[in-house]
């Protein structure tokens, strides 16, 4: 645990730049929120969930083949924000989650760093420094673009040894991700998971067991789990740990003494079904990504404190539903096997989640978690 740490065009127009430090549960009235009467209760706990490549075409296949309903239709409050980069108008994913992290347009490539190279306080080290627990629960390995740029800072997402070094400044406090490789199989001869183990965590891996087969998992100690030696999977080949793993990450980090915590949880291969223009891919990562959306809300509902955000980081093909497609079978389309620049929806529920209407920059995301949170104004 930690103890010491390094560091809706849908609904309503919504200001960038609300001023809130409040207290869990305390209501807020602010005339620059939304409009002269707007209360809101601040949450507990955030959990901030990116389907990355997710636009809303990938959101509609998922939906109509899975019998035409998803648990993101339980959202009322929802979103458009703008994902470009610092550097090009089409973001990648370590720019975009990047500006999620720490409310900074970067170039692409970066990991939580701005623009001139320099380190870049996330919201996930921020959360540590105000007393929250937090985690990290990816489908990707643990170093990639995305969960990197919550808990590290480096000049480019290549440099996935680097990033695997910087998990041993921060204190996060359960993880679950592939890259077991970039830990213990380094071209320094380090074995970074026996020092995770000398630092307090508990570490287990694939080799070990399955995710679904650990019981048990001690609250009081940090928790890690590799599940791949590499990049884990794709859901349709057998990788399941998706749902169970964000199910226990939110367990664990309740029982936590901290005041709260911040989750950071990603379906990191819509995306890979999006460069590979194979609807298949998208639609299987989708509806599982929506599974863990269905987990979260059962959480949250019981929880009553947490404030869960589901966005994505771009999208990712071009992707387009045909004529011909019907509720069963879908004749798909792709203008690219990169990423686009198409407007990203952001879906709120819980505490706090008309903060999340309207359309705004990315780097507001970060500024609207911050604040719902208490953390007070940051400018940059």
């Amino acid at each position: 645990m930690k103890r010491i740490t390094l560091f809706s065009l849908f609904l309503f127009a919504l200001s960038c730049t609300p001023k809130q430090t409040g207290k869990v549960g305390e209501r807020h009235s602010n005339p620059s929120l939304i409009d002269d009467t707007t209360t809101f209760i601040a949450p507990k706990n955030i959990i901030l969930m990116v389907g990355d490549g997710m636009g809303i075409t990938q959101i509609t296949a998922g939906m109509y083949l899975n019998g035409n309903k998803l648990n993101l239709e339980q959202f009322k409050y929802i979103g458009l924000h703008k994902s470009y980069s610092s550097s090009d108008l089409v973001t990648d994913s370590a720019a975009g989650a990047t500006a999620f992290a720490c409310g900074q347009k970067t170039y692409n490539g970066a990991i939580g760093v701005d623009k001139k190279k320099k380190p870049v306080q996330t919201i996930l080290e921020e959360a540590e420094l105000n007393g929250l627990a937090t985690g990290l629960v990816v489908t990707s390995s643990i170093t990639h673009a995305t969960p990197g740029s919550f808990y590290a800072h480096q000049k480019s997402r290549e440099m996935v040894e680097e990033i695997a070094a910087d998990m041993l400044k921060v204190d996060v406090d359960f993880f679950v991700g592939g890259g077991k490789k970039d830990f213990d199989r380094r071209k320094d001869g380090q074995n970074f998971l026996e020092q995770l183990t000398r630092k307090g965590y508990v570490i287990s891996t694939f080799l070990d067991k399955d995710f679904q087969d650990i019981k048990n998992i001690d609250p009081t100690k940090n928790f890690g789990y590799f599940s791949a030696d590499g990049e884990p999977l794709p859901f349709s080949q057998g990788r399941d740990y998706l749902v169970p793993a964000s199910r226990s990450a939110m367990d664990y980090l309740s029982e936590q003494p901290e005041k709260g915590f911040f989750l950071m949880i990603e379906g990191s291969q819509i995306d890979w079904g999006g460069h590979a223009n194979d609807s298949k891919y998208i639609t299987s990562e989708m509806i599982e990504f929506d599974n863990a959306i269905g987990a979260v809300l059962d959480f949250a509902k019981k929880d009553g404190h947490t404030l869960i955000i589901v966005t994505a980081d771009h999208e990712t093909g071009g992707y387009a539903i045909n004529p011909t497609s019907t509720m069963d079978s879908i004749v798909a389309a792709f203008t690219t096997d990169k990423h686009t620049a198409a407007l990203i929806p952001v879906f709120a529920w819980g505490p706090g989640e008309e903060l999340f209407s309207g359309i705004y920059e990315n780097t507001s995301i970060y500024d609207k978690m911050r604040r719902a949170l208490g953390f007070g104004n940051k400018y940059h």
